[in-house]
């Protein structure tokens, strides 16, 4: 061999050793833009400690021997949730228009609700003794559901039994990069996730994550990591649109697990509301379910997830594969645009049925939008034809592209409920428009019937 083919092949290896060992230091691009794309997800929360109706393992933060003793050798022993049915949480999601869902394998407390060969702190050690990860797994899955799993790398368990303080980030061996055992622990238990339960979409791991994120993506590249590589706000949405991409979390109540008391809810108006302002912002939102201990989803949170349902029944379109303008909105209303730029979709909020009656006619100015003798204008949902139980009623849509923006009069005429008075967002679709930069013109004028 030539002295300068063997040069060109030790080149060629050399370049070969490096790419092998090469970490992935992101998600891909062509992984976020799915994501992204998904824009509505289920956060589950459910863990040994429901059965208490107390916040989810935070209780063994600072809390003495005995409560940890006692936490560890009785709580699992009540763990027998005979009403579980993850198809019918499964069910609740597509309901709701949830495009994945993410469910806490393992929380901060350590206890693990898969069936684990790392610790006997886990699910199969309970009167329940079934696999709940593998059967929602599956139940979510077979609802055209992307799967998503919560980790959390802090394991009081773990750290009760080294003789750790427990607490979060409070001290060098609650990370695992400086805790050799607990890092070792929680790979482990990683590749025990991401090799039993089929291809897993997304990852959010609550805590100190370097080195296992490192690891999830070497078990699968494909994987969406979302908390520790993301921005993941919890219970508040900024003010202006972050850097893609990024995922609010939210309660219903006011806890992520099953609060038996002193927990009112939010209403679906502005859980809806809330949908919309996150889209129209660029992020994801994950929505919180938090079943009771017997296994089933509270009814209060089950009527909410139907009212979202049935407005994404209708308006799902300006929700998913779409992307933020330029502006987030104005007045009270919000922009969201469809990826190929076909389709801008004005959210028209309302806080009660009285802002927008049914059979009511109304102009809106959208000084941010730009029309032509081609745009078009329709509400999702309504044909604008007619309203119910009245004759010779003009319910056309008129559109007019002025010098202070694209002029619009509608008529809101969905009846979706027997007294008329649905109280969340109209939505319109506008066709064959550009944004522009604003103007003086005033957003909103009503226009008398």
């Amino acid at each position: 061999m030539s002295l300068l083919k063997k040069y060109a092949s030790l080149l060629l290896l050399t370049i070969a050793i490096h790419s092998y060992g090469q970490q992935q230091t992101a998600n891909k691009p062509d992984r976020v833009a799915w994501f992204q794309d998904l824009g509505f997800g289920m956060f589950i929360h459910w863990n040994v400690d429901v059965s208490l109706g107390v916040v989810i393992s935070h209780s063994l933060a600072g809390a003495s021997d005995e409560y940890v003793e006692k936490y560890i050798r009785e709580l699992p022993a009540l763990f027998n949730p005979k009403k579980f049915n993850p198809e019918e949480w499964a069910k609740m999601a597509r309901i709701a228009g949830m495009k994945y869902m993410v469910f806490t394998t393992k929380h901060h407390s350590g206890f693990c609700m898969f069936d684990t060969k790392t610790t006997p702190f886990n699910v199969m050690n309970t009167p329940f003794g079934r696999d709940v990860t593998k059967e929602i797994i599956n139940a979510f899955r077979k609802e055209g559901i992307a799967i998503g799993v919560y980790f959390s790398p802090e394991d009081f368990y773990y750290l009760y039994k080294q003789k750790v303080p427990i607490g979060r980030r409070q001290h060098p061996q609650h990370f695992p990069v400086n805790n050799p055992g607990l890092m070792e622990y929680d790979k482990k238990q990683l590749q025990e996730l991401f090799t039993n339960y089929g291809k897993i979409d997304i990852l959010f791991i609550d805590g100190p994550g370097e080195g296992l994120r490192e690891h999830a993506w070497k078990l699968n590249p494909d994987l969406v990591i979302t908390r520790d590589v993301m921005t993941t706000p919890e219970q508040n949405t900024p003010d202006k649109p972050l850097a893609r991409p990024w995922e609010a979390c939210y309660t219903m109540g006011t806890d992520w697990q099953y609060k038996p008391t002193n927990d009112p809810h939010k209403t679906g108006t502005e859980i809806i509301n809330e949908l919309i302002d996150i889209r129209a912002k660029g992020g994801n939102f994950l929505l919180n379910v938090g079943p009771k201990a017997d296994g089933e989803i509270q009814i209060e949170q089950q009527a909410l997830l139907q009212e979202v349902g049935l407005w994404n029944f209708a308006n799902g379109e300006s929700i998913y594969k779409v992307k933020p303008l330029p502006v987030i909105g104005e007045h009270n209303i919000l922009y969201t645009q469809s990826n190929d730029n076909k389709y801008i979709y004005a959210h028209v909020l309302r806080q009660s049925a009285d802002d927008w009656k049914f059979g009511e006619r109304k102009a809106f100015v959208f000084t941010h939008l730009q029309g032509n003798d081609k745009t078009k204008v329709s509400v999702l949902g309504y044909k604008s034809e007619l309203v119910e139980y009245q004759e010779n009623f003009d319910a056309k849509v008129y559109v007019e592209s002025t010098s202070i923006g694209l002029v619009v009069s509608v008529v809101n005429g969905q009846r979706f409920y027997t007294n008329r008075r649905w109280p969340n967002a109209v939505v319109l679709k506008i066709e064959n428009a550009t944004f522009r930069e604003q103007t003086n013109a005033k957003t909103l004028i009503d226009v008398e019937k």
